[in-house]
């Protein structure tokens, strides 16, 4: 599948992932205090996926509203490099540029490019929001709940919620294991520093939760 196929990128979907795992190890233990002892198990798992519906609402519509405004900035940045005069122009072009970009590329390459992007026309059909953030919104909605679905299986198996939430944490920790080993590689780095710092990261969650009786 091509980079601008793809509703979102791999760091989005791991990240997305991550966010709901982390949002479930916390919150389970939270409300395993609130819960407590036997009987409690449907009220946790409840509670979890709930926070996890509301979150992926939330974060769906965050993302939604960072892309809107990053593109308004983006088209009112070019809509400046148009209209300033062109002394004016050539700075801000510049300090657009990453520092490298800077650094390798000659004044009459940034003119030439400066040149063509002030021919540009602008496009008066370009939508605010357009069909494809509202997939993403969608696609990350999806990835936060279904996040807490295999540290949710525990909970259905078993009405001791002290024993489910531990399963449920182990889950949660191997999840990040896994995922921190993925981002690692798509780095393009040796797997397992990230793999073992995303899970010390679930870990600390599930240590404080302890601390203050989850």
């Amino acid at each position: 599948m091509s980079e601008r196929s793809r509703i979102l990128d791999p760091i989005d979907r791991l990240s997305e992932i991550i966010f709901g795992l982390l949002m479930a190890l916390s919150f389970t233990g939270t409300m395993s205090s609130v819960a407590g002892g036997e009987g409690g198990v449907n009220a946790v798992l409840v509670a979890a996926l709930g926070c996890n519906i509301a979150w992926g609402i939330v974060d769906g519509v965050m993302y939604v509203l960072t892309t809107v405004v990053e593109r308004v900035r983006r088209r009112g940045f070019l809509d400046r490099l148009r209209h300033e005069q062109l002394d004016r122009a050539r700075e801000l072009f510049l300090e657009s540029l990453p520092d490298d970009v800077r650094r390798v590329s000659s004044p009459k390459e940034t003119e030439a490019l400066l040149v063509r992007v002030r021919a540009l026309s602008p496009n008066p059909r370009h939508r605010v929001v357009t069909a494809r953030d509202l997939k993403a919104a969608v696609a990350i909605f999806l990835l936060v709940v279904a996040s807490t679905l295999p540290p949710s299986i525990p909970f259905l198996l078993t009405d001791n919620v002290a024993l489910a939430m531990r399963a449920s944490n182990a889950i949660a920790l191997a999840m990040l294991f896994v995922i921190g080993a993925r981002l690692g590689r798509y780095m393009g780095r040796s797997p397992w520093p990230m793999a073992f710092a995303m899970a010390a990261i679930g870990a600390v969650l599930v240590a404080v939760t302890i601390l203050f009786g989850g």
